[in-house]
């Protein structure tokens, strides 16, 4: 399954926040989209970053709620892993796995068009093994 299949079954737009916006900002904003992530974006293609639910608790372990009137960018993963709508699926896994992250820019050259995350790449692939199982399900009875 390639991520492009993935992004058929998502609502469209990506949520994005500008780096200047205050970490109050962010978590009303991630609370009200019921999200676990933002993109950080100037111009809500490009990204410069995310900003995660835990993101913003490692700063409130950190250093109490002072660091809500923090700016996003300074809080915000900086390193992105991004994937292209012809990625495999597993291969978004994987790399989510490896690198310990649950949400991912979904670039078309140098533009953003969506964010997928670990939830929405599991709910496909076993979506996809149903559909296998069945199939297979079908063939052995004869149908």
């Amino acid at each position: 399954m390639l991520v492009k299949q993935i992004l058929k079954n998502k609502a469209g737009g990506v949520i994005s926040i500008a780096p200047g916006a205050s970490v109050a900002d962010a978590a009303e904003l991630l609370a009200a989209r019921r999200i676990g992530a933002v993109v950080v974006s100037s111009d809500g293609e490009t990204a410069q970053g995310i900003l995660s639910e835990r993101d913003i608790v490692r700063e409130l372990g950190k250093r109490g709620t002072g660091c809500l009137t923090d700016k996003v960018e300074s809080v915000m993963t900086r390193a992105i892993y991004a994937c292209s709508p012809d990625d495999s699926a597993d291969q978004v896994l994987e790399t989510m796995t490896k690198r310990r992250f649950r949400h991912m820019p979904v670039m078309e050259g140098e533009r953003m068009i969506a964010i997928i995350s670990i939830g929405d790449v599991v709910a496909a692939r076993l979506s996809e093994l149903q559909q296998e199982k069945d199939a297979l399900t079908g063939m052995i009875m004869g149908h």
